[in-house]
């Protein structure tokens, strides 16, 4: 059996920007990722203010710069039996949409070589009867006890079952997110455009002159899964066909390999409040901890301040004086970490559920009642300034 450290599970962006975090720190991580290459699905991340002081602390803000364009506000659209209502957003700080192949490439490139084990999947996880410390258990038949394990493993997080959390609850809807390129220019302004048409939710992000990422949720329609990149193209067609013909013709021209259909889920506030994220020496970080819909733009970036608070909160009782295996440093000093992790967390990830739920649902529901209802909540519980959230900032690492 091979002995570790810190085990990071999950080569995404959460599990890359936790190594770095770490690495920046003078402490040695290894990523155990399911794949052969690091993971190039995925369409755009819209990363605001709170994000890019994380990618700042990080040392790869600069590089993602220059491939990603300043927004100025944001635009949210509901149509209405030919009526329109809007709602305008001033983004003063920094905002912008990221390609997701550039960030996770940035976190992979900046680490040291052999950190991430590509083609390491794991089944199972147990604790180890004489030290406590967890045991996981790969598909090639390896087995690797971990001083630390951090689960940023994803929504279907193997870590997070470790930590007896509840399963994630499902929004019922399904997103669309995908790329389109106009050789010609799209002559978009640089905003956050979301308009919301019947079941449609539509909204688009300008990258660069060329190219828009784009999202197309369809607040009822919980049935297809989309067998291939066709398909999930035709169904877009579908959803967008009562849209006016500027969005029609971005999704028909899109770049179809772009594609990807997921069913929106969710942490309940309830257990982000309430959940145990620490199990002896083991937490998470990222989706395993909070997955999120996608209606503030806020999943990638709390994963990017995960990474900073908890590399912060374990240098500081573990740091690299400890050697790569942690071998003088007590369970208790991690568990210590950990909790000052979890605690520093929580009350922000409660904020940003509780206020993503909330947007979600004012979103999805049909009854004039029940939005005028979410919309109540969400000025009495966030004020006026509904996008005080991405003003947050994670600290220093």
């Amino acid at each position: 059996m091979e002995e570790i450290g810190i085990v990071i599970v999950g080569g995404g962006i959460a599990g890359l920007a936790t190594s770095l975090a770490l690495h920046r720190k003078g402490i040695k991580s290894v990523v155990l990722e399911r794949a052969e290459k690091v993971r190039s699905e995925g369409a755009g991340i819209g990363t605001l203010t709170n994000g890019w002081r994380a990618l700042d602390q990080l040392g790869v803000g600069d590089r993602l710069r220059l491939t990603s364009r300043l927004i100025h506000k944001a635009r949210t659209m509901l149509i209405e039996n030919g009526k329109k209502q809007e709602f305008v957003s001033t983004l003063v700080d920094e905002a912008r949409c990221i390609k997701r192949n550039d960030l996770v490439e940035a976190l992979a490139d900046a680490l040291p070589e052999g950190t991430i084990r590509f083609g390491s999947q794991i089944v199972s996880i147990e604790e180890d009867k004489s030290t406590s410390f967890p045991v996981v258990h790969l598909t090639n038949g390896n087995t690797i006890e971990a001083k630390v394990l951090i689960g940023c493993d994803g929504a279907n997080s193997i870590v997070s079952e470790y930590l007896q959390l509840n399963p994630k609850k499902a929004f019922a809807c399904r997103a669309v997110r995908g790329f389109t390129n106009y050789p010609n220019g799209h002559g978009f302004p640089q905003e956050v455009l979301r308009i919301k048409q019947g079941n449609i939710l539509i909204g688009r992000l300008p990258l660069t002159d060329n190219l828009v990422f784009w999202f197309l949720v369809h607040m009822q329609d919980n049935n297809h899964n989309g067998k291939d990149q066709e398909s999930i193209a035709n169904l877009c067609l579908k959803w967008a066909e009562d849209l006016s013909e500027d969005w029609k013709e971005m999704v028909k021209i899109c770049d179809v390999e772009s594609l990807t259909l997921t069913h929106l889920r969710y942490r309940a506030p309830s257990e982000i409040m309430l959940g145990k994220f620490r199990r002896g020496t083991v937490t998470v970080a990222g989706d395993a901890m909070h997955v999120m819909g996608p209606f503030l733009a806020q999943g990638g970036s709390a994963a990017l301040e995960d990474a900073v608070v908890l590399a912060r909160c374990l240098a500081r009782k573990v740091g690299p004086d400890h050697g790569d295996l942690l071998k003088d440093c007590s369970m208790k000093n991690i568990e210590e970490a950990i909790d000052e992790y979890v605690e520093e967390r929580r009350m922000r990830l409660l904020g940003l559920s509780v206020q993503t739920y909330l947007t979600g649902r004012s979103l999805q529901t049909s009854s004039k009642v029940l939005r005028l209802m979410f919309i109540a909540l969400l000025l009495l519980l966030f004020g006026r300034d509904q996008i005080r959230h991405s003003r947050y900032d994670c600290g220093r690492l």
